[in-house]
């Protein structure tokens, strides 16, 4: 039974706190219990907001993510989420480096959750200037996974 996920991108202040946020208000309304949490896989942004047009883009819509800071996956992300998601091919590929020898822990795609939205990988917005596309399809990916749990607890 999963009861944390841990969103992953690259720098952890666009595509993965996006996804967070979008993730966390839709658990809430359909009852889960989960901890919800974000990273990157670079340290280059660590301890700083998201930024700010995805803030304001996801302010827009109502979620929040000015309150989140990023921070680098580490080994022991592995033992704390039983699903971790990746934002796109390469930093899966990157989580998978990092991953314990020993650990079995999920790792998925986002939009693996999101099968009608025609693409694997999510746009990087801090590149593409694409921030409402992200939210279009963190909220698409952010359905699929929150049916996926539900159906898992019946």
């Amino acid at each position: 039974m999963i009861k944390s996920v841990l969103f992953v991108c690259l720098g952890n202040i666009c595509r993965s706190p996006t996804a967070e946020a979008v993730f966390r208000k839709k658990a809430e309304e359909k009852g889960l219990t989960l901890t919800i949490d974000s990273a990157g896989t670079s340290s280059w942004h660590n301890g700083e907001p998201p930024h700010p047009p995805s803030v304001k883009a996801g302010e827009a819509r109502g979620y929040a993510l000015s309150h989140l800071r990023s921070r680098q996956i580490g080994r022991q992300d592995f033992s704390d989420f039983d699903l971790i998601i990746a934002l796109d091919q390469k930093n899966l590929k990157d989580i998978e480096r990092v991953r314990p020898a020993d650990n079995s822990t999920a790792v998925e795609l986002f939009l693996s959750y999101a099968p009608d939205a025609g693409r694997v990988d999510m746009p990087d917005p801090y590149f593409t200037k694409q921030f409402n596309l992200v939210l279009d399809l963190c909220e698409a990916a952010s359905d699929g996974l929150v049916e996926t749990l539900t159906e898992h607890d019946r």
